[in-house]
Protein backbone atom coordinates (compact mmCIF):
# COMPACT_ATOMS: atom_id res chain seq x y z
CA UNK A 1 0.00 0.00 0.00
CA UNK A 2 1.00 3.36 -1.01
CA UNK A 3 2.49 5.63 1.88
CA UNK A 4 0.69 9.42 2.60
CA UNK A 5 1.56 12.05 -0.46
CA UNK A 6 4.36 13.99 0.43
CA UNK A 7 3.77 17.47 0.48
CA UNK A 8 3.71 19.65 -2.56
CA UNK A 9 7.62 20.72 -3.66
CA UNK A 10 7.87 24.62 -3.70
CA UNK A 11 8.44 26.65 -7.01
CA UNK A 12 12.10 26.39 -8.26
CA UNK A 13 11.84 29.65 -10.36
CA UNK A 14 13.63 31.80 -7.40
CA UNK A 15 16.98 29.22 -7.79
CA UNK A 16 17.38 30.09 -11.32
CA UNK A 17 20.27 32.28 -11.20
CA UNK A 18 19.94 35.85 -13.12
CA UNK A 19 22.13 36.39 -16.59
CA UNK A 20 25.28 37.61 -15.76
CA UNK A 21 26.32 40.38 -14.31
CA UNK A 22 22.67 40.96 -12.55
CA UNK A 23 23.72 38.80 -9.77
CA UNK A 24 26.43 40.92 -9.03
CA UNK A 25 24.57 44.24 -9.62
CA UNK A 26 21.59 42.83 -7.43
CA UNK A 27 23.77 41.63 -4.41
CA UNK A 28 25.85 44.73 -4.19
CA UNK A 29 22.37 46.46 -3.88
CA UNK A 30 21.20 44.36 -1.55
CA UNK A 31 23.99 44.75 0.88
CA UNK A 32 24.34 48.53 0.71
CA UNK A 33 20.40 48.74 1.23
CA UNK A 34 20.55 46.62 4.46
CA UNK A 35 23.63 49.08 5.23
CA UNK A 36 21.35 52.14 4.91
CA UNK A 37 18.57 50.37 6.43
CA UNK A 38 20.55 48.96 9.76
CA UNK A 39 22.13 52.57 10.11
CA UNK A 40 18.89 54.24 10.36
CA UNK A 41 17.69 51.77 13.14
CA UNK A 42 20.49 52.80 15.07
CA UNK A 43 22.93 49.72 14.24
CA UNK A 44 26.86 50.46 15.09
CA UNK A 45 28.45 50.88 11.66
CA UNK A 46 30.66 47.63 12.85
CA UNK A 47 27.45 45.70 13.08
CA UNK A 48 25.69 46.90 9.93
CA UNK A 49 28.73 46.27 8.12
CA UNK A 50 28.93 42.70 8.76
CA UNK A 51 25.64 41.81 7.98
CA UNK A 52 26.15 43.94 4.86
CA UNK A 53 28.96 42.01 3.90
CA UNK A 54 27.02 38.71 4.93
CA UNK A 55 24.15 39.17 2.47
CA UNK A 56 26.82 39.62 -0.04
CA UNK A 57 28.29 36.25 0.54
CA UNK A 58 25.23 34.55 0.81
CA UNK A 59 24.41 35.71 -2.59
CA UNK A 60 27.65 34.84 -3.99
CA UNK A 61 26.01 31.32 -4.12
CA UNK A 62 24.10 32.69 -7.56
CA UNK A 63 27.42 33.03 -9.26
CA UNK A 64 28.44 30.20 -11.88
CA UNK A 65 32.37 30.21 -10.99
CA UNK A 66 35.06 31.14 -8.43
CA UNK A 67 35.76 34.02 -9.96
CA UNK A 68 32.23 35.12 -9.91
CA UNK A 69 31.34 34.19 -6.73
CA UNK A 70 34.53 36.38 -5.78
CA UNK A 71 33.05 39.33 -7.67
CA UNK A 72 29.96 39.19 -5.69
CA UNK A 73 31.08 38.46 -2.62
CA UNK A 74 34.18 41.25 -2.58
CA UNK A 75 31.57 44.05 -4.75
CA UNK A 76 30.15 45.90 -1.15
CA UNK A 77 33.35 45.85 0.65
CA UNK A 78 35.26 47.79 -2.52
CA UNK A 79 32.15 50.39 -2.96
CA UNK A 80 32.48 51.27 0.42
CA UNK A 81 35.98 52.08 0.64
CA UNK A 82 35.70 53.95 -2.32
CA UNK A 83 32.76 55.58 -0.98
CA UNK A 84 34.23 56.63 2.19
CA UNK A 85 35.93 60.01 1.29
CA UNK A 86 31.97 61.07 0.11
CA UNK A 87 30.63 59.81 3.55
CA UNK A 88 33.10 61.45 4.85
CA UNK A 89 34.04 58.93 7.19
CA UNK A 90 37.97 58.73 6.53
CA UNK A 91 39.48 55.34 6.29
CA UNK A 92 38.35 52.36 6.54
CA UNK A 93 39.01 50.12 9.17
CA UNK A 94 41.50 47.29 7.79
CA UNK A 95 39.27 44.57 9.36
CA UNK A 96 36.54 45.57 6.82
CA UNK A 97 39.00 43.75 4.42
CA UNK A 98 38.73 40.42 6.14
CA UNK A 99 34.60 40.12 6.14
CA UNK A 100 34.49 38.88 2.35
CA UNK A 101 37.30 36.21 3.15
CA UNK A 102 36.23 34.94 6.49
CA UNK A 103 32.03 34.98 5.52
CA UNK A 104 33.50 32.70 2.21
CA UNK A 105 35.35 30.36 4.33
CA UNK A 106 31.79 29.75 6.24
CA UNK A 107 30.09 29.42 3.21
CA UNK A 108 33.29 27.33 1.69
CA UNK A 109 35.69 25.71 3.98
CA UNK A 110 38.91 25.21 2.85
CA UNK A 111 38.73 21.02 3.12
CA UNK A 112 35.79 21.34 0.65
CA UNK A 113 37.55 22.71 -2.12
CA UNK A 114 39.15 19.66 -3.47
CA UNK A 115 35.45 18.64 -4.24
CA UNK A 116 32.75 19.88 -6.34
CA UNK A 117 31.80 23.24 -6.22
CA UNK A 118 28.30 24.61 -5.47
CA UNK A 119 26.64 23.88 -8.97
CA UNK A 120 23.21 23.30 -7.81
CA UNK A 121 21.12 20.40 -9.62
CA UNK A 122 18.78 21.25 -12.59
CA UNK A 123 15.13 21.04 -11.35
CA UNK A 124 13.98 18.23 -13.67
CA UNK A 125 17.04 16.79 -14.44
CA UNK A 126 15.95 13.46 -12.02
CA UNK A 127 12.65 12.71 -13.00
CA UNK A 128 13.09 9.54 -15.40
CA UNK A 129 15.01 8.01 -12.45
CA UNK A 130 12.05 5.96 -10.43
CA UNK A 131 11.79 4.31 -14.87
CA UNK A 132 15.70 3.37 -14.65
CA UNK A 133 16.18 3.10 -10.78
CA UNK A 134 13.33 2.04 -9.49
CA UNK A 135 12.74 2.06 -5.33
CA UNK A 136 10.09 0.91 -2.91
CA UNK A 137 8.53 3.60 -0.71
CA UNK A 138 10.20 4.50 2.08
CA UNK A 139 13.51 4.07 0.31
CA UNK A 140 15.86 6.12 1.73
CA UNK A 141 17.89 8.44 -0.38
CA UNK A 142 21.22 10.54 0.77
CA UNK A 143 22.49 13.34 -1.49
CA UNK A 144 26.05 13.41 -0.82
CA UNK A 145 27.06 17.09 -0.91
CA UNK A 146 23.41 18.81 -0.48
CA UNK A 147 24.81 22.33 -1.02
CA UNK A 148 21.58 23.97 -1.11
CA UNK A 149 19.38 21.43 -1.18
CA UNK A 150 18.55 21.65 -5.26
CA UNK A 151 19.50 18.12 -5.93
CA UNK A 152 17.18 16.83 -2.69
CA UNK A 153 14.46 18.94 -4.32
CA UNK A 154 15.04 17.17 -7.56
CA UNK A 155 15.21 13.50 -6.29
CA UNK A 156 12.14 14.59 -4.16
CA UNK A 157 10.09 14.93 -7.27
CA UNK A 158 11.45 11.56 -8.84
CA UNK A 159 10.82 9.24 -5.75
CA UNK A 160 7.85 11.28 -3.37
CA UNK A 161 7.66 8.34 -1.36
CA UNK A 162 11.52 8.24 -0.09
CA UNK A 163 13.09 9.68 2.62
CA UNK A 164 15.41 12.32 2.16
CA UNK A 165 19.10 12.55 3.93
CA UNK A 166 21.53 15.09 3.38
CA UNK A 167 25.31 15.73 4.11
CA UNK A 168 26.90 18.83 3.63
CA UNK A 169 30.33 19.97 5.16
CA UNK A 170 29.64 23.62 4.97
CA UNK A 171 27.96 24.56 8.18
CA UNK A 172 26.71 27.55 6.66
CA UNK A 173 24.77 25.47 3.55
CA UNK A 174 24.23 22.76 5.86
CA UNK A 175 21.89 25.49 7.71
CA UNK A 176 20.20 26.89 4.93
CA UNK A 177 20.07 23.92 3.48
CA UNK A 178 17.45 22.73 6.90
CA UNK A 179 15.70 25.55 6.75
CA UNK A 180 14.37 25.25 2.92
CA UNK A 181 13.92 21.65 3.19
CA UNK A 182 12.64 20.69 6.63
CA UNK A 183 10.91 17.69 5.08
CA UNK A 184 14.62 16.62 5.10
CA UNK A 185 17.39 14.99 7.09
CA UNK A 186 20.00 17.19 6.98
CA UNK A 187 23.36 17.26 8.53
CA UNK A 188 27.02 18.44 8.93
CA UNK A 189 29.05 15.64 7.72
CA UNK A 190 32.54 14.81 5.60
CA UNK A 191 30.84 12.62 2.93
CA UNK A 192 34.00 10.50 2.70
CA UNK A 193 33.78 9.43 6.28
CA UNK A 194 30.06 8.86 6.47
CA UNK A 195 28.73 5.47 6.13
CA UNK A 196 26.62 4.79 3.34
CA UNK A 197 25.26 1.26 4.18
CA UNK A 198 21.81 2.29 5.06
CA UNK A 199 21.25 4.01 1.84
CA UNK A 200 19.11 2.32 -1.14
CA UNK A 201 19.94 5.32 -3.48
CA UNK A 202 23.61 7.74 -2.92
CA UNK A 203 23.14 10.99 -5.38
CA UNK A 204 26.24 12.44 -6.43
CA UNK A 205 27.22 15.54 -8.32
CA UNK A 206 30.83 15.67 -7.67
CA UNK A 207 33.70 16.06 -10.17
CA UNK A 208 35.39 13.82 -12.39
CA UNK A 209 38.84 13.51 -10.54
CA UNK A 210 36.48 12.41 -7.59
CA UNK A 211 34.59 9.88 -9.10
CA UNK A 212 37.02 6.79 -8.53
CA UNK A 213 37.07 7.32 -5.03
CA UNK A 214 33.28 7.27 -4.63
CA UNK A 215 32.95 4.44 -6.35
CA UNK A 216 35.52 2.90 -4.17
CA UNK A 217 33.05 3.99 -1.25
CA UNK A 218 29.93 2.78 -2.87
CA UNK A 219 31.14 -0.76 -3.85
CA UNK A 220 32.59 -1.55 0.12
CA UNK A 221 29.39 0.09 1.57
CA UNK A 222 26.18 -0.40 -0.50
CA UNK A 223 24.33 -3.21 0.11
CA UNK A 224 23.31 -5.52 -2.80
CA UNK A 225 21.07 -4.04 -5.43
CA UNK A 226 21.51 -0.20 -3.83
CA UNK A 227 22.35 2.76 -6.71
CA UNK A 228 24.85 5.33 -6.71
CA UNK A 229 23.49 8.25 -9.43
CA UNK A 230 25.79 10.51 -10.87
CA UNK A 231 24.71 13.52 -12.67
CA UNK A 232 27.25 14.74 -15.40
CA UNK A 233 29.97 12.61 -14.96
CA UNK A 234 30.36 8.92 -15.66
CA UNK A 235 32.36 6.43 -13.50
CA UNK A 236 34.52 5.48 -16.03
CA UNK A 237 35.30 2.32 -14.35
CA UNK A 238 31.80 0.79 -14.16
CA UNK A 239 29.76 -0.47 -16.72
CA UNK A 240 26.43 1.79 -15.96
CA UNK A 241 23.32 0.13 -15.31
CA UNK A 242 21.47 2.80 -17.17
CA UNK A 243 21.71 5.78 -18.47
CA UNK A 244 20.01 9.13 -20.13
CA UNK A 245 20.46 12.80 -21.15
CA UNK A 246 18.22 15.29 -19.62
CA UNK A 247 16.75 17.61 -21.15
CA UNK A 248 19.27 20.44 -20.10
CA UNK A 249 21.67 18.22 -21.70
CA UNK A 250 23.13 16.59 -18.91
CA UNK A 251 23.89 13.35 -18.41
CA UNK A 252 22.55 11.05 -15.88
CA UNK A 253 24.56 8.08 -14.78
CA UNK A 254 23.08 5.04 -12.82
CA UNK A 255 24.95 1.59 -11.04
CA UNK A 256 23.38 -0.16 -9.04
CA UNK A 257 25.22 -2.45 -6.43
CA UNK A 258 27.16 -5.16 -6.69
CA UNK A 259 29.02 -2.88 -9.32
CA UNK A 260 30.17 -4.41 -12.96
CA UNK A 261 33.81 -3.28 -13.93
CA UNK A 262 34.84 -2.60 -17.06
CA UNK A 263 37.38 -4.37 -18.09
CA UNK A 264 40.94 -2.20 -19.11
Amino acid sequence: MAGPAAPSVPSSRWRVAPPWPLPALLSWGASWAALRLLLLRGWPMGGALVVAALIGVLLSLWGKSWWRKAVIAAGFPVSFALSLPMLGLGDMPAWVWLLPLVLMLLVYPVNTWADAPLFPTPAKALRPLPGLAPLVPGARVLDAGCGLGHGLLALRQAYPQAQFYGLEWSATLRWLCALRLPWAHIRRGDIWLADWSGYDLVYLFQRPESMPRAVAKAAKELRPGAWMVSLDFEAAQLVPTASYTASNGKMVWMYQTPFVFARS
